[in-house]
């Protein structure tokens, strides 16, 4: 691990790097531009921004992952391989356990119609020309039952992944921080972007509190990357989406396991949300929706009728156009990076440890990227990601 770049051959506006968009995305990358010595500031609105991590649900997700886009299969099996390495280094660095793990994780389905639905979609996953390989299960009631003691009569069966996990998103953006103040990297809250020059082999920011200068910079502001993106000659074409997220009072452990709809935190609380809307308000909040996720959480695991829900919120999710991620660099302004994804806790070690390397180097690696490039989007019909 490099040690941060001095300071004293910059002054304060000027950086190797500039990351626009301090949430869990930027943050990862601009975590792993400050851990090789880049010189890197995070310009970021602050607690004002709309963050996709307030509709985060803390997965370590693979199953499902890639219909339409092979590639996207085996971009994730990589980030779940090198999770366990990421939060050993932020423990080692920052004392915060972000409380990773990786006990697999389960997709329940309450009809034997969802069940089959299930299995034929991932067999599609797993004949795409391409596909990365790994281990999934399709199991029966009993066969769940063996590892999730607590689950209804109405559950059929379920899917299981064995690359499957969560971890503690609230921890996680904690020790991203701390680690950034660790490395050096400038955090710049209540610097929203709104404009960029490429000058003279340079970039100049435009902020509410004056100009940035520097010689990279990487978008990774979700959905605002919309209209950063083509201020530097690129493209993220984006359809956000809204969720809603319910979470209990805190319980005994009884779920060793996450789901794709429903986990069980490290503090106790029950996470549930699974829910879609074509609605870029987060203020609102659609009570029929949270009665139907809470309706199938309770028919999954009856226990959960006894506890009650001390908070529900809504955000809106980062959801590139066809679902996957868009990793891109700039023909018209060399230096310029964009990055938009959905899964921004999934693929955090892919960001840190992948990503910012290239971007300091100056050139993404395309023989590993060239799929997520924006040019697909003129090329061929958006593809369902399944973004569990």
């Amino acid at each position: 691990m490099a040690s941060p770049a001095s300071p004293a051959r910059f002054s304060r506006n000027e950086y190797d790097v500039a990351v626009i968009g301090g949430g869990l995305l930027g943050s990862s990358i601009a975590w792993g531009l400050g851990r090789i010595g880049q010189r890197t500031t995070v310009l970021d609105e602050g607690d004002i921004a709309k963050r996709a991590s307030r509709a985060n649900f803390a997965l370590v997700w693979v199953q499902s992952k890639g219909m339409g886009m092979p590639e996207y299969t085996g971009w994730t099996v990589r980030a779940s391989e090198n999770w366990s390495r990421l939060a050993a280094e932020l423990a080692a660095q920052t004392s915060v356990d972000v409380h990773h793990q990786r006990p697999g994780g389960f997709h329940l389905a309450l009809s034997e119609s969802e069940l089959e639905a299930r299995a034929v979609s991932l067999k599609r996953l797993h004949n795409q020309p391409g596909a990365t390989d790994y281990a999934i299960e399709v199991l029966d009631h009993d066969q769940v039952k063996k590892r999730l003691p607590h689950i209804g009569p109405d559950v059929v069966g379920g899917t299981y992944c064995p690359l499957d996990g969560h971890v503690n998103s609230l921890k996680f953006f904690r020790a991203l921080h701390t680690g950034l103040a660790a490395f050096g990297v400038d955090y710049r809250p209540e610097h929203p972007v709104s404009a960029i020059r490429h000058e003279n082999g340079e970039f100049r920011i435009t902020t509410p509190k004056g100009e940035i200068r520097a010689a990279k910079i990487v978008l990774a502001a979700g959905n605002a990357n919309m209209t950063l993106a083509p201020m530097v000659g690129l493209h993220a074409p984006m359809g956000p989406t809204r969720g809603q997220v319910l979470v209990t009072e805190r319980t005994v452990p009884f779920l060793d396991f996450p789901l794709t709809t429903l986990r069980q935190t490290d503090e106790g609380t029950v996470m549930i949300g699974d829910s879609k809307e074509d609605e870029l308000d987060d203020r609102g909040h659609r009570l029929p929706i949270d009665a139907v996720m809470a309706d199938r959480a309770r028919r999954m695991f009856p226990l959960l009728e006894r506890l009650s829900i001390i908070r529900m919120w809504s955000g809106i999710r980062v959801m590139p156009e066809d679902g996957f991620p868009i990793y891109d660099q700039s023909e018209t302004c060399p230096g310029a990076f964009v990055s938009c994804c959905h899964s921004g806790v999934t693929l955090a070690p892919n960001h840190a440890f992948d990503i910012a390397p290239m971007v300091a180097a100056g050139a993404l690696d395309l023989d590993r990227l060239g799929a997520f490039s924006a040019r697909r989007f003129t090329t061929q019909a958006p593809a369902s990601s399944g973004y569990y």
